[in-house]
């Protein structure tokens, strides 16, 4: 006997909550898809938004969903391949969220959780420009708290996959997960794929009634003012219903509404996301007017208001926002599928019957996808990535978002030429992309000033840094493409003639002036005025542009010319160095026999770790990327000569990097004014060594404590019982003299002292003579000692036999190493 028709929904619901307790993930699925299937709408209505939470997760992170970000096919292959055919496009829950399209179903989502410039705009009365928001903002009755939007089922879905990228971002992860293998990762790109097809059209619903009727959503209530950003513009999709009774009328119309409103969800949950200035800064004058005027009615009324609460929200939003390494990965997958998406669009025929043809309306959306949702908030989420992501090799992610956008041509579906040549010239930028990089000038510029800003904060020895300048300088060197960016900046300089008042911050762009099908002004056509609205509508009319070809910008250029050559020169000097260090050990060095141990300092660099096939990476990187800096810039080799001279990299007598120009006096090295610029520019630096008694530095990993501090006393002993004896011998000009001197007293230090700004008297004091036994207290030490015993032990030699031959071998050692020593390298007293 069925239950009471009102009280199965309730009852459906709480079977299936209890399932998620008691019942594994794919039989859960397969009980969600039968109930999709057999359930009426009005039945699945209740369970929908429970649904949706439970498999995206919470808006406040509390619920985890099914962790799509971490779900993985290498680690869990069946609840992978049991999501992924759950959530296709295809799949029983598309099939849900159209059951449920054709209903008029309303779901409220919170705007408290919506991006801070949304929000606060909201909070403001001021309408965000997105038409995804227009007639949804519900006000809470008397009593209630909080903002909603009123979303049908596809709009309430798409909204809570896009942001669970952000919401979800701080799940634990337990085990290493590759961001492009993710569930949620390939769900992405199946989504765009799917609505955004580059062949054919979009496939309808998967239902007998495609899509259902899709009214505009319920209006808001007039009672409570809004302003809009700006002049309201309509939809794509306005133009093909304008007349019509019904969506269904039109297919087409019902494709492009779900590709258009699941574009504009990812782009305002992605993308949507900058400062308090610069929220300020893209309000129009008149809504600034209308929000001053509405603040002032309510502060007399009220101590503190929405609108206060909406800015202080968005300050703390944008302090906290954080874009990582996954968010930018799902971002640049955004934007190279919109690339291929815009190319995928047929030429428009030349033939006179060409004006009777009515573009399609994905034809259409595939023209003004780009300008009209993309260019501005990727602008600006680009920008607040290049001035607030950490200096570190992470930002590659960014670079290649960023590099993927400069290169449409790169996703166009004709391939380039195969050539037999093994390394065959970059292929020139063809002229139909002139247009696009003229009307995105502010992507190539001043993106790419902020990436010279980074870049000469960053050290360019690193192998990643470098591959990053060299990326950033490889692309930018394409044949053609600079030149381009030359004729874009000279439209942008060309004198205005008539140029109206900028109603908003969009500068007669295509987002205004109703649709994007209405007919263009004259003026449009004009490629400066294009240009110009470009660089006015991201940046306002106050903007100073600055030239990335001219003087300001190319001394930036030179400078970071300047560091790589410094960074090639000091990648020489480190591999020159590792290699001296290996050709110099010999056999007993390797178990710690030798006074090297006595000196204790490390003097190793980043690069050690890394190899020395990496060091020639970093070299070839570098000196690629010069090569293209000089293409793009025009760089002569006398330009290049003396950059060299200036960054202080020749070489002196001993092939050693100079160091920075001082004085010497009786307290040591003294800096000039020169050489404090050295330094504070990294041109030359002193070589930064531990110069203090040896015997006091910390404890290392590799030695046991206990044997440091008992041999530490010990020599503390013999030295301050023998110190007069020690320093009598050293004191000694014959054999015997050199060869204490070779054990008692550190050559290597005496060497660094000259190079560095140590006091002079500290210099004398560090160098008395003294005996150091904390050698033995290494492990590497104790090990070698050890296996020597136990393979003398195999020939039958007894410990003090054994004991006996290691003096002795070392006695010879240090007698023909004390020769070499004081007849090549004299010490100084």
């Amino acid at each position: 006997m069925s239950l009471p028709h009102l009280q199965q929904p309730s009852f459906l619901l709480a079977s299936l909550k209890a399932d998620c307790v008691n019942k594994p993930f794919a039989q859960r699925c397969h009980d969600l898809e039968t109930v999709i299937e057999d359930f009426p709408a009005k039945e699945l209505h209740a369970i929908f938004p429970w649904l949706v939470e439970s498999i995206f997760g919470s808006l406040d992170g509390i619920i985890v969903g099914w962790n799509l970000r971490s779900l993985q096919g290498r680690t869990h292959p069946t609840e992978y391949a049991i999501a992924l055919d759950f959530l296709d496009p295809s799949g029983p829950m598309m099939k849900l969220v159209y059951k449920l399209q054709a209903e008029e179903y309303r779901y409220d989502f919170p705007v408290s959780y919506l991006p801070g410039p949304v929000k606060a705009s909201i909070h403001e009365r001021v309408l965000p420009e997105c038409s995804l928001y227009h007639n949804k903002v519900q006000f809470p009755p008397s009593g209630g708290l909080g903002l909603n939007l009123a979303l049908n089922p596809f709009e309430y879905y798409m909204f809570y996959f896009a942001i669970s990228l952000i919401t979800q971002r701080n799940t634990p992860i337990t085990h290493h997960v590759s961001t492009s293998n993710s569930a949620y990762f390939i769900l992405v790109d199946a989504y765009l794929k799917w609505f955004l097809p580059t062949e054919g059209s979009v496939l309808p619903p998967p239902s007998s009634n495609p899509g259902g009727t899709i009214p505009s959503p319920a209006p808001r209530s007039p009672s409570v003012p809004f302003t809009s950003y700006g002049m309201h513009h309509t939809s794509l999709l306005k133009r093909h219903i304008a007349h019509q009774p019904s969506v269904n009328a039109d297919p087409a119309s019902q494709e492009i509404w779900r590709s258009e409103t699941m574009l504009q969800i990812f782009v305002e949950m992605w993308l949507h996301h900058y400062s308090l200035d610069m929220y300020q800064k893209m309000q129009s004058p008149h809504v600034k007017l209308e929000v001053l005027h509405y603040r002032l009615s309510i502060s007399s009324k009220h101590h503190s208001s929405p609108a206060q609460s909406g800015y202080q929200a968005l300050h703390a939003y944008q302090e906290s926002f954080k874009p990582t390494e996954e968010h930018v990965l799902v971002v640049r997958l955004l934007v190279k599928h919109l690339h291929a998406f815009t190319n995928s669009l047929k030429p428009e025929p030349i033939s006179p019957s060409a004006h009777s043809h009515t573009a399609s309306p994905l034809e259409e959306f595939k023209r003004v996808v780009i300008p009209r949702f993309v260019q501005q908030k990727l602008y600006i989420f680009l920008q607040h990535c290049f001035g607030h992501w950490p200096l570190d090799a992470s930002f590659r992610a960014v670079l290649e978002m960023w590099l993927s956008y400069l290169q449409p041509w790169r996703y166009a579906p004709e391939k380039p030429l195969q050539s037999a040549d093994p390394q065959p010239q970059p292929r020139s930028v063809a002229e139909k992309w002139a247009p696009f990089v003229q009307e995105n000038l502010l992507m190539y510029t001043k993106l790419f000033v902020g990436f010279l800003n980074r870049a000469l904060r960053t050290d360019l020895v690193s192998p990643k840094n470098a591959l990053m300048v060299f990326r950033v300088a490889k692309v930018l060197a394409q044949p053609n493409l600079s030149e381009m960016i030359q004729k874009g900046e000279q439209l942008f300089l060309e004198p205005d003639l008539v140029i109206p008042h900028r109603q908003h911050r969009i500068f007669m762009t295509p987002t205004l002036g109703g649709t994007f099908f209405s007919s263009w002004p004259p003026a449009i056509t004009d490629a400066s005025f294009k240009v110009k609205s470009h660089i006015y509508s991201l940046e306002g009319q106050d903007f100073q542009y600055k030239q990335m070809f001219g003087t300001e910008i190319r001394n930036l250029v030179l400078r970071l010319a300047q560091l790589i050559c410094q960074a090639q020169q000091t990648a020489k000097s480190i591999s020159d160095h590792s290699a001296e260090t290996l050709a110099s050990k010999s056999f007993l060095s390797w178990f710690r026999f030798g006074p090297s141990e006595m000196n204790g300092s490390y003097t190793g660099n980043d690069l050690d770790e890394i190899g020395q096939e990496n060091i020639k990476k970093t070299d070839e990187y570098l000196e690629k990327a010069l090569e293209y800096l000089c293409q793009i810039f025009r760089l002569s080799e006398a330009q290049l000569t003396q950059m060299m001279m200036n960054c202080g990299t020749a070489q002196d007598e001993n092939g050693k990097k100079q160091l920075p120009d001082s004085i010497e006096s009786e307290d040591g090295l003294i800096l000039t004014p020169l050489g404090r610029y050295q330094i504070i520019n990294g041109l030359r630096r002193f070589e930064i060594v531990y110069q203090g008694d040896t015997e006091l530095q910390p404890i290392r990993s590799y030695e046991n404590a206990t044997l440091v501090r008992l041999l530490f006393q010990l020599s503390s002993a013999i030295n301050q019982r023998f110190a007069e004896q020690m320093e009598n011998l050293c004191s000694r000009e014959d054999f015997i003299g050199s060869f204490c001197r070779y054990h008692l007293i550190s050559p290597f230090l005496a060497e660094r002292t000259r190079h560095s700004p140590m006091l002079k008297h500290r210099s004398r004091h560090i160098q008395r003579p003294k005996i150091s036994l904390r050698f033995l207290a290494s492990y590497r030490t104790l090990l070698s000692l050890f296996m020597i015993f136990f393979i003398a032990s195999q020939f039958c030699i007894g410990p003090l036999a054994c004991t006996f031959l290691i003096l002795l071998a070392y006695l010879l050692y240090a007698v023909v190493m004390t020769f070499f020593t004081e007849r090549w390298k004299p010490h100084r007293h």
